[in-house]
């Protein structure tokens, strides 16, 4: 289903960026070589700190800090005129741990019933779906408290609470009964009606497999692009790939981050690492395949959350695996900016303006100018890096502190002679002149060669 040249689309995750700020941009974002943004969860939640965007009070309406459904309305519209389609993140496994404040389990809760009721004409302008005088979902809705404990048992991960420490009770946990389940699909209707065109599925991971295909069905998914981020520590052989990603994959048609070659990323540029770890890595088992994955350099859980930053590749490295999934063929490529507040980025607006900056557009020209043309690897050792894309393009990677040569027999790989492939990330050009070209790559450098 997702193997389409559209599903291919570069991704820009505008992460905690206001839907109105996203409106603003809407023409930069086009001319950067956007074709979808992915936006963060479309649903009524409160509290300024990102987190809260992934604790929903209510599914029923949009009304959050960073944005209403009027200015989702808005946002899509913009997007639209500029030819960019707009995924949403959905949080489907869980509501908003309110322990804090209150012992019960009826949400919204009888406080923003109270406020609905007040604010009628703004609320009702900002419905999905169902009665906003009625509460959603009460006690019966969720599984019984408890916190998960055991991480490699898949029944635990999808049936207990996903908590914090110091005695935190946890996110109340859905259960997938019919109630629930048929509400959870007239939300992501909505949305769909509203034009949005794919879906993220947050914590898809906590979900049994069960509640997934009940609540995605084909009316739902058809022409839609639905992808969840499980993670896992690698691909074929990783006892949490088999336990998660594995079955996720094989019950649905939903595409996954790759997380597979998310490893094989960090081990290529790792300090011991080859970069033929990333010569043909689907053919172990340590990517996903093409028409599946949903590729990437860095996701939003990295930086925010302390048990995560360890991925965090050093900066030369990360824009030279961009270069590889902007440069490869097969995936979606997800390029991750945030609009995080100051108490909150812990690293000085590092992929703020990530999205716009030229070495990422230009790359993202590459990739849309060689979007459907196959790959072959020409050479890979521990330094370098070396694949074409037909005829048409070449690309170099080479992560060490020194530069780095080869030489190419064209008599064994065709390419379009004495015309010049020109870098789209300096104005260096190559042109095939004789049978043995030798392609010098500088230290730390990626060449991105085009017609």
């Amino acid at each position: 289903m997702f193997a389409s040249q559209a599903h291919a689309d570069t991704i820009l995750h505008a992460f905690n960026w206001k839907y109105s700020d996203i409106t603003s941009q809407a023409k930069e974002i086009a001319q950067a070589g956007y074709k979808t943004v992915l936006i963060s969860p479309p649903l009524k939640s409160t509290g300024d700190q990102w987190w809260a965007r992934y604790q929903p009070q209510d599914i029923r309406l949009i009304d959050s800090p960073v944005g209403n459904k009027e200015d989702l309305q808005a946002l899509i519209a913009a997007l639209k005129a500029e030819g960019v389609g707009v995924y949403a993140d959905v949080v489907l496994n869980h509501m908003a741990n309110e322990s804090w404040k209150r012992s019960d389990l009826n949400y919204p809760g009888s406080e923003l019933l109270t406020q609905y009721n007040q604010n009628a004409d703004y609320v009702n302008r900002q419905k999905l779906f169902g009665d906003l005088s009625l509460g959603q979902f009460s006690a019966n809705d969720f599984h019984p408290a408890g916190c998960i404990t055991d991480w490699s048992n898949p029944g635990h991960v999808q049936y207990w609470r996903l908590c914090g420490g110091n005695g935190d009770t946890g996110l109340p946990d859905l259960d997938p009964n019919n109630w629930v389940v048929g509400q959870q699909r007239l939300y992501l209707q909505a949305l769909k009606d509203m034009g949005i065109s794919g879906f993220r599925v947050d914590a898809v991971k906590h979900m049994s497999n069960y509640q997934i295909t009940q609540i995605f069905t084909p009316e739902i998914t058809s022409g839609m692009h639905v992808f969840g981020e499980v993670i896992t520590s690698g691909g074929k052989g990783s006892n949490d790939y088999h336990s998660f990603l594995e079955p996720y994959l094989n019950d649905t048609n939903h595409s996954a981050y790759d997380f597979p070659l998310f490893a094989s990323i960090r081990s290529a540029f790792s300090f011991n690492g080859s970069m033929t770890a990333l010569h043909d890595p689907q053919a172990y088992g340590q990517a996903l395949s093409n028409d599946r994955a949903v590729t990437f350099t860095i996701t939003h859980d990295i930086p925010t959350n302390d048990g995560f930053r360890y991925q965090i590749m050093d900066p030369t490295d990360e824009k030279l695996a961009y270069a590889y999934i902007l440069g490869k063929d097969g995936g979606t490529p997800l390029i991750y900016s945030d609009a995080l507040s100051a108490n909150e980025d812990k690293d000085n607006g590092r992929w703020k303006d990530v999205w716009n900056r030229s070495d990422m557009t230009a790359m993202i020209s590459f990739h849309n100018q060689l979007q459907g043309k196959t790959m072959e690897v020409l050479y890979s050792d521990q330094c370098l890096l070396l694949f074409k894309r037909e005829k048409q393009g070449l690309v170099a990677i080479n992560k060490c502190g020194e530069e780095r040569s080869y030489t190419i027999d064209t008599n064994q790989f065709e390419f379009n002679w004495y015309l010049p492939y020109k870098d789209k990330l300096s104005n260096h050009s190559e042109t095939i002149s004789s049978r043995y070209h030798t392609l010098s790559v500088p230290a730390r450098t990626a060449r991105m060669l085009a017609l």
